[in-house]
């Protein structure tokens, strides 16, 4: 059956990473797309999985993405402290 793993035999992986200029490289952490090849013990591919990451900026936020975090924690926070005030839990 197409698709399906023979528990058997485990698969062997194989990657190709490459970094924001297209050149193909060995770190992982510099790896902004690639391909992970898994293979059967014969050689055959059986499976292909492709991936891709890119850093987008949020137009509409004036401030960077961890600092927007950090304010959405400090609110919920506060929330939960007026929570706790409010029914007597604190």
């Amino acid at each position: 059956m197409a698709g399906k793993r023979n528990p058997e035999q485990p698969s062997v992986p194989r990657t190709a990473y490459f970094d924001a200029e297209g050149n193909r490289t060995e770190d992982p952490a510099r790896a902004v797309r690639g391909e992970i090849h898994e293979q059967d013990a014969d050689g055959r591919r059986t499976r292909r999985t492709w991936f891709f990451l890119e850093e987008v900026e949020i137009k509409w936020l004036p401030v960077s993405e961890s600092a927007f975090l950090l304010w959405v924690l400090l609110g919920l926070l506060l929330t939960w402290v007026l929570i706790g005030l409010v029914f007597g839990l604190i």
